[in-house]
């Protein structure tokens, strides 16, 4: 089956691979003829939905190849079986990959263009071997955009053009009851307004992302002859541009002097700091005239501003609000939350992670989920506190998904021992649930005004009242109480001393993941399946560095190249647009074709641009590279000599790696210290705490990273080894 389009732009196929060869493997055919075949995502979400359909719960496990299956039986057989995410993907007509522009592209199965990738053809070959004898196919995929893609491929190209003949399950949790439901009230079709924006956003991304990545690497190889994989696309661009522009600010900022003041007065026998009534005081004549007017005087409580306010509870999570969460409590980017509760959901413990919704509908019952989660000893007063009330209503947010509520527990407890990152955000997801049914919490604020000598300082005291929904978020609630002793206005209270301090203004903070990725939220780029993976490409392609995220050199490099020669593809403006038109497809108010046409409309004249400055480009990005790599390898400044660098170098004898000073070369310096062999090793940037040399990061496949000081005398070697 072909679909041609033709434009004065480009053409574009999209074509129907198949094998019609003796390799295909022989499968034990199901005993009774016919059969159900339900296709799904992942082999673990293949198990659960084949037990959940199986009358006795008890569905076989086959396996041919290597690929695994469940044959269940139900009003009549049902063989379930689990593709390994995208088996098909998107790749251009011709072969290779040393040219472009490219526009023409066919959808493929994965083995055809990607590497690593063999054990696909074995995974799609059984599939098609299945469909000979269905008489009816099920798409359970997730039921998002990527789910959408991936059981459309499977059902086209590996069932024979199943696609229209298929019915839907929609689900947003793994337990066997909402399975059954979701089976006994199957979808008449599959959503292909979903499928529509599924296809045009991987056909969207791989023109950008397979004709500027190429035009970058292809570039810096032809200058230098070495190779380096260089990328950027849609939505990496604009996200680099985002760190750019606050590392320029960083760098350029210069710092201002002021000075502050501060006040430490005993009320009740306790000591308080109060702050003065101007922040900043930007000049030292007026902070000394102050300092003096203040020193050796007691103060006169002026004022007291009592108020009361209500703190409602938080709304229920969606994903980026758990990454953020997970971020800012456990310290985990946001691709390892994501990858975590897509674990925790494959488990049946959580609803689909994937969601932007902030709404929790009553048809999740949340009192079936609350009665389960009270078997945990953990949580046994705080349900019964919620079951007590006379109606659970959460407090949601104004995000919506049309595909799945908000994150919460499914109530079903764990078949295993979580590890402990696990059970972190799976106690995160029960607490923040419970959270959302909570009162409102009534905290106090209290500022007291103090009068010294004519000027006033401010006092500020916290106190909560009524706990509300703090209880039931307990341990990840962050507010400090401040309790202040019983005053009175008029009181007099001693002034113990004014303290002045000298302060610089600081530059804006660095991004981190987690704020990163709130930036691309505010800024609607990308979408919440791919922002944390791009992030995380940033940081692959080596174009920043370090948790407070620092631009490399090469980051620059690259970021300069595009807005030099192809400004509109880092345009924030224009990815948000074109990320607009893309969700319109799903309303069926924007054509996947035209987005096709302009898309290729914006990076015609852009490749165009990239492939008439393939010198200059590949000559900047060569240079930006050496350096990167060197940066990479250099530890820090050599503490015995003090003038060399200290360097990962590679001894041209043993091929052994160890750390040594640059000025060596120059025999000047003959400081070399050992490295572990195995794993990779690379500088933290930081010294150690103890003897101030620098540090290395090592990390061995399997173990828990660590941070190494090769200074064999640092004390707290020594003090590691009493202890031990």
């Amino acid at each position: 089956m072909h679909l041609c389009f033709d434009t004065e732009a480009f053409n574009f196929r999209i074509n129907l691979i198949e094998r019609k060869d003796s390799s295909y493997i022989r499968l034990v055919r199901v005993a009774m003829g016919k059969y159900t075949l339900v296709v799904t995502e992942k082999p673990d979400a293949a198990q659960r939905i084949a037990s959940a359909l199986d009358s006795k719960g008890k569905a076989k496990k086959m396996e041919e190849n290597g690929v695994p299956y469940y044959v269940a039986k139900r009003d009549k057989e049902i063989v379930v079986v689990p593709a390994l995410g995208h088996l098909y993907t998107v790749a251009g007509e011709r072969s290779g990959r040393n040219y472009y522009p490219v526009f023409n592209f066919k959808w493929v199965p994965r083995y055809a263009a990607e590497r690593g990738a063999k054990q696909i053809r074995t995974w799609i070959e059984t599939i098609s071997k299945l469909a000979e004898n269905a008489d009816m196919f099920i798409d359970a995929c997730d039921y998002d955009i990527e789910g959408s893609i991936i059981g459309y491929c499977i059902l086209k190209y590996a069932c024979g053009n199943k696609e229209n003949a298929s019915k839907r399950m929609k689900y947003s949790t793994l337990t066997k009851g909402e399975l059954e439901k979701s089976y006994a009230e199957l979808l008449p079709r599959l959503d292909f307004a979903l499928i529509e924006a599924g296809r045009a956003r991987h056909e969207v991304d791989w023109l950008y992302g397979v004709n500027l990545s190429r035009a970058l690497t292809i570039s810096a190889r032809d200058w230098s002859g070495k190779y380096a994989t260089l990328s950027t696309g849609r939505v990496q661009g604009p996200t680099l541009k985002f760190l750019v522009a606050r590392e320029k600010a960083i760098r350029c900022f210069v710092p201002t002097p002021y000075w502050s003041i501060k006040a430490e007065v005993k009320i009740a026998g306790s000591i308080f700091e109060a702050e003065y009534e101007k922040p900043i005081i930007e000049t030292k004549k007026e902070a000394d005239a102050t300092i003096k007017a203040c020193k050796g005087k007691d103060g006169e409580i002026e004022k007291i501003a009592v108020k009361k306010f209500r703190q409602m509870p938080p709304t229920p999570f969606d994903l980026g609000a758990l990454q953020s969460e997970a971020y800012g409590l456990f310290g985990y980017t946001p691709m390892r939350t994501s990858n975590i509760a897509q674990r925790l959901y494959l488990e049946a413990l959580i609803s689909y992670p994937r969601t932007s919704s902030q709404k929790l509908p009553p048809s999740i019952n949340y009192k079936a989920i609350l009665k389960n989660l009270s078997k945990v000893s953990g949580y046994k007063k705080l349900t019964a506190e919620l079951l007590a009330k006379k109606e659970l209503k959460p407090n949601e947010g104004k995000k919506e998904d049309p595909a799945h509520p908000a994150i919460y527990p499914t109530g079903n407890l764990p078949e295993r021992e979580l590890d402990d990152s696990e059970r972190k955000v799976w106690d995160l997801v029960i607490r923040r649930f419970m959270a959302v049914f909570g009162e409102p919490a009534v905290r106090q604020s209290m500022k007291v005004y103090i009068n010294v000598n004519g000027h006033r300082f401010h006092l500020r005291g916290r106190q909560t009242l009524e706990e509300g929904w703090l209880r039931f978020y307990g341990p990840y609630v962050r507010s400090e109480e401040v309790l202040l002793p019983p005053i009175k206005e008029g009181q007099t209270v001693t002034v113990k001393r004014v303290i002045l301090e000298d302060k610089f203004t600081k530059p804006p903070p660095r991004y981190n993941p987690g704020s990163l990725l709130k930036r691309m939220e505010e800024a609607e780029i990308g979408t919440k399946a791919t922002r944390a993976g791009i992030i995380q490409t940033l940081y692959d392609r080596k174009y920043i560095r370090e948790e407070r995220m620092i631009v490399t050199d090469l980051g620059f490099e690259v970021l300069e190249v595009l807005e030099k020669h192809c400004p509109a593809v880092v345009s924030i403006k224009l990815t948000r647009e074109l990320e607009e038109r893309m969700n319109k497809i799903q309303l069926n108010s924007e054509k996947r074709e035209n987005i096709l046409v302009n898309a290729v409309e914006i990076l015609k004249p852009v490749v165009e641009k990239l492939k008439e400055n393939e010198k200059v480009i590949g000559e900047q990005l060569s240079k930006a590279i050496k350096r990167a790599r060197i940066e990479e390898r250099t530890i820090g400044t050599c503490p015995v000599c003090k003038t060399g660098k200290l360097m990962i170098l590679y001894s041209r004898k043993t091929g052994k790696r160890f750390i040594g000073c640059t000025n060596y070369f120059k025999n000047l310096c003959k400081t070399s210290f050992p490295l572990p062999q195995r794993g990779t090793v690379r500088p933290t940037g930081r010294n150690c705490r103890r003897c101030n040399w620098p540090t290395v990061r090592v990390k061995i496949k399997g173990r828990r990273p660590w941070t190494l000081c090769f200074n064999p005398d640092c004390p707290l070697k020594e003090e590691r080894r009493k202890s031990d």
